[in-house]
């Protein structure tokens, strides 16, 4: 059997590599309820509060901030049970591999599992996976993926395609068929996906927004997925969205929620409260990337990130410089 020396595994473990999950901060909560409650207000819908909301959390490799986004999630919609709020997370951190990498998404669902099986309904959880590619479907799987692609990013789909090879000759070959096909484009619907949480086409584009948002760095993949986003409700896949799986109840108003999320300012709101739990869960000690450390006069209070001590008389100053920008583009258009 293979051995390391004791030094060796010092190294590995080293606090200054940050070997270990994010844990959550105690404010957490209430940044999530914050972004909850104003996409409430503004009409968004539950379900891309999820995407975004998980992702972001996917990508900073805190499963402990999942278990609270879980709680809220579940004790403050109609429409979606404490089992079809884990199937959904789960399905959403399924998708965040062709964004993050495989490592973060085996350490949050599997943590985030095993803080589920407290409770009864977790035995409930589908067990039975629907991707396995076969000689039977590996034909169908390439076509959803070729699919799913020319929806992201038509009309240079194929311009696309041969930049990439000009990288390297498998990289397209890779990306459409290891994670377009099998992953990022959902399997026909079967009894067992049904048990699933369902991220559809457009839900799909949520989660790439905040996974690249949140790791920071490619903004040129962000500004794919945000035009990703757009086209998808253009093409009439909002009307798709919420058709079952482990969803839970269909509220009618969703289909119209994804076209409000999918205009400027609905996709604004993704970025920035990307910005905010991003901030929130890594601002002490880092993460993906050190653009989202607190800088030395920031502080969180009570889910606002804020000048320390500006919080007399009940006055916070936000200190996100993108939101600040938002506004006064806005305000110099009126």
């Amino acid at each position: 059997m293979s051995k390391i020396s004791p030094a060796l595994k010092v190294l590995i473990e080293s606090p200054s590599a940050k070997p270990n999950t994010t844990p959550a901060p105690a404010w957490i909560r209430d940044v999530y309820s914050r972004i909850l409650l104003e996409g409430r207000q503004k009409q968004y819908g539950i379900r891309p509060f999820v995407a975004l909301a998980a992702a972001t959390t996917f990508t900073l490799n805190s499963p402990a901030s999942l278990v609270a986004l879980h709680s809220i999630t579940s004790s403050t919609s109609p429409f979606l049970t404490p089992l079809s709020t884990a199937e959904l997370i789960r399905e959403i951190g399924l998708k965040c591999i062709s964004f993050n990498g495989i490592p973060r998404t085996i350490n949050c669902l599997g943590e985030f599992r095993q803080s589920m099986a407290v409770n009864p309904w977790s035995k409930q959880l589908s067990t039975i996976p629907t991707r396995q590619v076969n000689s039977q479907n590996i034909n169908s799987v390439k076509v959803r993926g070729q699919k799913l692609w020319d929806s992201i990013y038509t009309p240079f789909e194929t311009k696309l395609v041969a930049k990439l090879a000009e990288s390297h000759p498998d990289l397209p070959v890779h990306i459409l068929g290891s994670h377009y096909g099998p992953l990022l484009a959902n399997p026909p619907e079967t009894e067992e996906r049904r048990k699933l949480g369902s991220v559809g086409r457009c839900l799909t584009s949520v989660v790439a927004i905040a996974c690249l948002r949140a790791q920071s760095g490619v903004g040129p993949q962000v500004l794919s997925h945000v035009y990703g986003l757009k086209k998808g409700i253009e093409q009439g896949w909002a009307e798709k969205e919420y058709g079952g799986g482990a969803g839970g109840m269909v509220d009618a108003g969703e289909t119209e929620a994804l076209r409000k999320l999918g205009s400027d300012e609905g996709l604004e709101w993704i970025l920035t409260s990307v910005d905010k739990i991003a901030k929130a869960i890594s601002g002490l000690r880092g993460n993906f990337a050190s653009v989202w450390e607190l800088n030395r006069d920031e502080e969180v209070v009570e889910g606002e990130i804020v000048k320390k001590g500006n919080t007399e008389e009940g006055v916070r100053e936000v200190v996100d410089k993108e939101e600040e920008e938002v506004r006064k583009v806005r305000e110099s258009k009126l």
